[in-house]
């Protein structure tokens, strides 16, 4: 099947526009505002937490954001940033967007947002937004450059099948990454009640001695686990794969081979100081993070890190210490106590893995069928 081609421009039912920059007096109250955080961290942006910024009736009718705005971004510091696209999905109060995002708004009666939105996600899109990508330092694109790109126009009634179709298995996805971050919540609760208020089972009848229950006891991290050294892997030397690769922010693609066999804690080193992550399954973590390894790690200790203030003490180059890490202090509870709760966490992560396993089928099988569809060989 052979669709019309035309510049994306084309299809704008007003000009593209740069977000706003306003300086610190204007932040932290007033309309929400998406920043490139938001860009990286969802693909539909509508109700999530964000920031505020002030705004006049006129700037922001000038820069407010609607239902089915799509959003680039203009500049970034990580290259898949620059150009990457997000959509705007049903807000509940009026948005805005900073100077380092793109807003496009189209002509619903020809064109449909979210597959637009779809056509960037595949490889076609990619392919154009990649080709207009510049910069050393910071990567970005321009407006001029992004109203040129050349898309397809199939027929409204087509873009409107191919864009449900998708929009489908995204909700699935959706659905379970809320029901996964419920999960999560509920054991970082279960740890608090337990571990924080000290309201564990039977601690009626425990005696706290100095601030402790009594048969616990608080020691220094450095007594209880060992902060061991990931190692470089660049993106470019990444063979994707079937291990997940951890960096300070988290999983941040995956590998042929792992490099540490699972479950195992990892600890944010650098720029995400103390970000903490668990992996069930053996992974590779790269020179950002420090990981514990199988034998000292468990869900108790996962969620104890947690609650640890982990400070960057070196101004220089900003990182966490392992000696400042391994002087901080953890409670370690009884060991009756200590395995009643790995076992309700473990039921809990258990639940978790599930939905994350079955999230990634879907995102195999849409990614899949994603450039089928977009090119025209197939058709819904």
């Amino acid at each position: 099947m052979s669709w019309e081609k035309v510049p994306f421009e084309s299809l704008y039912i007003e000009p593209s526009r740069n977000g706003v920059y306003k300086s610190k007096e204007f932040h932290g109250q007033g309309y929400k505002i998406v920043n490139m955080g938001e860009i990286f961290g969802f693909e539909f942006i509508g109700n999530q937490g964000m920031n505020r910024i002030k705004m006049s009736d006129s700037e922001i009718e000038r820069s407010g954001l609607v239902d089915g705005d799509l959003l680039f971004g203009r500049r970034s510091l990580i290259e898949s940033g620059a150009g990457k696209c997000s959509i705007i999905v049903n807000p509940s109060e009026t948005l805005t967007f900073e100077s380092s995002i793109i807003r496009v708004r189209l002509d619903k009666n020809k064109a449909n947002p979210m597959f637009y939105y779809y056509w960037f996600k595949s490889h076609i899109g990619r392919s154009g937004i990649k080709a207009i990508v510049s910069g050393t330092n910071v990567k970005g694109i321009r407006s001029s450059d992004l109203r040129n790109i050349t898309v397809a126009l199939p027929e409204k009634k087509i873009q409107d099948n191919i864009a449900a179709f998708f929009k489908k298995y995204d909700d699935l996805i959706e659905n379970n990454r809320r029901r996964i971050q419920l999960l999560e919540e509920s054991a970082r609760l279960l740890y608090r009640e337990w571990f924080v208020h000290l309201r564990f089972p039977g601690h009626e009848h425990v005696k706290i001695v100095d601030g402790v229950p009594e048969g616990w006891q608080s020691k220094k991290l450095g007594e209880v686990l060992t902060l061991n050294y990931g190692k470089a892997l660049n993106a470019d030397a990444r063979v994707p794969g079937a291990y997940p690769v951890y960096g300070s922010s988290g999983v941040v693609g995956t590998h042929e081979k792992p490099l540490v066999p699972g479950p195992g804690i990892i600890v944010g080193r650098k720029r995400n100081v103390g970000s903490v992550y668990w992996s069930s399954k053996d992974f590779f973590p790269i020179d950002t993070v420090y990981f514990i390894n199988a034998e000292q790690s468990n869900l108790h200790l996962y969620y104890a890190l947690q609650h640890v203030q982990f400070i960057n003490t070196d101004v220089a180059v900003p990182g966490l210490n392992r000696d400042m890490a391994y002087s901080r202090h953890v409670l370690i509870p009884s060991e009756t106590i200590l395995q009643s709760f790995i076992t309700q966490a473990t039921t809990i992560r258990q639940q978790i893995e599930k939905l994350a396993d079955f999230s990634a089928k879907l995102v195999e099988a849409r990614d899949l069928l994603l450039p089928r569809l977009m090119s025209g060989e197939i058709s819904v």
